[in-house]
């Protein structure tokens, strides 16, 4: 699901900058038939596996591999299991706060390099992206490093939630600035001239006239980004503090001992969430772009 997602935005973003819709090209009648073979067999390796997940994770038997009859025993047991519920409660002061301070830093970063001219700003952008491309284990490495060379030694900073939280907003940051960045270059800068014109302030005009226009695009980067904090396992790991554990982190100590149907369960909920955000986002982005033509 959250492939499908970055899919879906890799697409708008390549429909906005070159003003070009590749998947509604005029094709030959063969290409599109191998097209349609081709789409359909991703679209089976990519869902296969999550429909066997949702379908065992309704199986009465405590293992598996074996079949022995429907059961809703194990979405009960989630809802009173404390450490799925800890969990849960981590991952979501997480993926909250890391999306709040992404959207404010995000908006204006993606504003600032849209808008103003300013020594070093080829630069500073591509500096700006480069969470979108860098490895996660480089950035939880890279995070941990700093935590334990300066923040904690100087800082007195421990090992917490918190920590998440400031490592998340790194990626957090780059995809919601993204999402605007975007959204931002479709929109027209004269009408910003125009309320400057009329006797607007600087923050007048930014709060009056771009902000609301932008605000469907923070929504959906803001959805993205949340999507991808509650899906983060490894930054996760390297920056948590004990007793900080998120959902990702829970299930994987949980599979250490095989794949059990509690496991499955939490998994589709989680699927389930993740299809709804993205979904949503979707929908605002195509509202909005209805609205702008």
């Amino acid at each position: 699901m959250l492939n499908c997602a970055i899919v879906i935005w890799v697409r708008w973003i390549n429909i906005k900058i070159t003003g070009v819709d590749v998947f509604h090209l005029r094709k030959k009648p063969r290409v599109l038939y191998w097209q349609a073979v081709f789409s359909l067999l991703m679209f089976v390796f990519m869902y296969l596996p999550i429909l066997v997940l949702g379908f065992y994770s309704f199986n009465k038997s405590p293992y598996g591999a074996t079949w022995q009859g429907f059961t809703l025993d194990w979405y009960r047991q989630l809802f009173g299991d404390e450490r799925i519920l800890l969990a849960l409660k981590n991952s979501l002061i997480v993926a909250f706060c890391a999306v709040g301070i992404s959207a404010v830093l995000g908006t204006l970063m993606a504003v600032g390099l849209g808008r103003y001219h300013f020594p070093g700003k080829a630069l500073y952008r591509g500096i700006s992206y480069l969470p979108l491309i860098i490895p996660d284990i480089a950035i939880a490495v890279a995070t941990l490093v700093f935590l334990a060379a300066v923040a904690i030694p100087l800082l007195g900073i421990s090992l917490s939630v918190w920590t998440i939280v400031a490592a998340h907003v790194v990626f957090c940051l780059a995809y919601i600035g993204l999402v605007v960045s975007a959204r931002l270059t479709n929109l027209d800068p004269y009408l910003e001239e125009a309320a400057l014109d009329l006797g607007a302030t600087p923050m007048q005009a930014f709060i009056k006239v771009l902000l609301p226009q932008l605000m469907p695009g923070i929504i959906a980067g803001c959805l993205l980004a949340f999507v991808l904090s509650l899906d983060d396992f490894l930054i996760a790991t390297f920056t948590a503090g004990s007793g900080s554990n998120t959902l990702p982190m829970e299930i994987f100590s949980r599979i250490r001992t095989g794949v059990k149907p509690d496991v499955n369960a939490l998994s589709v909920i989680l699927i389930v969430i993740s299809a709804t955000v993205a979904l949503i986002a979707e929908l605002i982005r195509a509202s909005s772009e209805r609205k702008s033509q």
